[in-house]
């Protein structure tokens, strides 16, 4: 655990304040995987239950041959995969289209949903704003879904009137989401060790083998990437880090 800001619900092998319910909204699949597989892992063998709400199929994604018209079921596919390798069963695609995500009240809705639906005590996402540092962090899709959901998480999931028919048609009461812990984002204050769950990452982003099948040392990039997020959230040396920013919402 870093010095930072310590968040809400603390997460190393000491803590017991792991939370009961993680949702993590994403705008494709793997970008849970590259983000904070190593998180989840943590989280569902201290035994809370996660589940993935994935806004996009990722058909505009791949580097091979397979069809256009048979990507978006492949990435499915693979992101099933990849949520097992971590502990996750419950996946969730809103089949929104790749490339083409924009902040709409309809967005806002179906992620609301999905919070009303799991009642999570902690929401992953991606940060809404642009990462100069870092600009393949900042696509488009990742910046229109980190915002619909922050959005969703506040006001829409707490406001007993938002998406009236949630109530009316679906039963789904108001959830009040107290934090939000956001991915590749220009502000970080929180790093989570991943050192003891790092091959499960590994196992879960060499799930997407579509996407990552091309690269050729991946595992040494992400041990260096993760080796300076550990150094700059002041752990030892010789740890890896998923980092954040924690957003307190209550």
């Amino acid at each position: 655990m870093s010095q930072a800001r310590q968040p809400w619900y603390a997460h190393d092998a000491e803590s017991d304040r792991t939370p009961r319910r993680v949702l993590v909204v994403a705008a494709h699949p793997d970008d849970i995987d590259f983000a904070a597989a190593g998180t989840v892992a943590g989280f569902t063998r201290a035994g809370a239950r996660v589940a993935y709400c994935v806004v996009t199929s990722g058909g505009a994604g791949g580097f091979d041959e397979t069809p256009r018209d048979q990507m978006a079921g492949l990435r499915e596919t693979e992101q099933r995969a990849a949520a097992a390798a971590v502990g996750v069963d419950d996946v969730t695609f809103l089949g929104y289209p790749d490339g083409r995500l924009a902040v709409s009240l309809e967005l806002r809705r179906d992620i609301t949903r999905e919070i009303r639906r799991h009642r999570p005590d902690v929401v992953i996402t991606t940060s809404p704003l642009r990462n100069w540092q870092h600009i393949a962090r900042s696509h488009p899709d990742h910046l229109a879904t980190g915002e619909a959901t922050l959005c969703a998480v506040y006001p829409d999931a707490r406001n007993p009137f938002a998406h009236p028919g949630l109530l009316a048609d679906e039963g789904l009461t108001e959830w009040t989401v107290p934090q939000v812990w956001l991915t590749a984002g220009p502000d970080v204050d929180h790093y989570v060790d991943i050192t003891d769950t790092f091959d499960r990452k590994i196992a879960a982003l060499r799930a997407h083998a579509s996407q990552v099948g091309h690269i050729d040392g991946l595992e040494e990039q992400l041990r260096q990437g993760l080796s300076a997020q550990a150094s700059a959230g002041g752990l030892p040396d010789g740890r890896l880090a998923e980092a954040f920013l924690v957003v307190d919402t209550r």
